[in-house]
């Protein structure tokens, strides 16, 4: 009888474990999409709740990390049930960094809101929105422990990539030709490079849903396509009368 009530009493923990991930996922999701909107809409009240609102995805961190600590003293789990904590613990880690950088696209609009509108700000929205997907994908993938949904999203992290290496061509291109956009087009280049990143951490979550489910770890290089660190871009020659 008392095995019986420890085993319900692990697996009521576990179950707790994961639906505080996916809190975490819904939430950090949810923040990138409201971060995008005051972009588009240059909102500095909603940026601020944005910013505001990261520290209940830190405080979500701190809970998963206390769950998994406490699983991993007083169950000393083997097997799968420990690739499930310590996945759950690096998955935590990467959505709270999305969280972050979430809330710097958040600040980094409240900024861009005071300047005048420049063209290359459309663009951004369009890889917010695969950012977006691909985080919401993940999570799909945690919840159903589906490797190869998982797989999926971490092949797609080349397309982001892409995305951000040829805003950066634009960004800079557009600096060139008006040095008035300097200061929006900085904010611009940090905003993407902010959203790029948040590619990578979906793509950990990925190699660590792909560990957790097969309990081996992907051992392909993983795709790249940010070329942004190897772009020269030249300043127009002036004509020749």
């Amino acid at each position: 009888m008392q095995s019986e009530h420890i085993a319900k009493s692990y697996d009521e923990e576990l179950h707790r474990l994961n639906n505080t991930i996916l809190e975490m996922g819904g939430l950090a999701e949810s923040q990138l999409a409201a971060a995008i909107d005051a972009v588009e809409e240059r909102d500095s009240e909603l940026a601020a709740r944005v910013v505001e609102a990261d520290t209940r995805v830190d405080q979500l961190e701190r809970e998963v990390d206390n769950l998994g600590l406490r699983l991993l003293a007083l169950r000393q789990p083997v097997a799968r049930d420990l690739r499930e904590i310590f996945s759950a613990l690096k998955i935590a880690s990467d959505l709270e960094r999305i969280g972050d950088y979430a809330a710097n696209v958040a600040k980094r609009s409240i900024a861009l809101g005071q300047a005048p509108p420049v063209q290359p700000v459309r663009a951004l929205p369009r890889m917010a929105q695969l950012a977006q997907l691909l985080v919401k994908e993940v999570i799909d993938a945690y919840v159903a422990h589906d490797a190869d949904k998982a797989y999926a999203v971490w092949m797609r992290d080349r397309e982001l990539d892409e995305m951000y290496a040829s805003l950066f061509r634009e960004l800079l291109t557009y600096m060139m030709e008006d040095p008035r956009s300097i200061g929006p087009c900085t904010h611009l280049l940090f905003m993407a490079k902010n959203i790029e990143r948040i590619g990578d951490h979906a793509t950990n979550i990925a190699e660590n849903l792909y560990y957790l489910v097969n309990g081996k770890a992907l051992t392909e290089a993983r795709p790249k396509g940010d070329t942004s660190s190897l772009e020269v871009v030249m300043p127009e020659q002036p004509e020749v009368p």
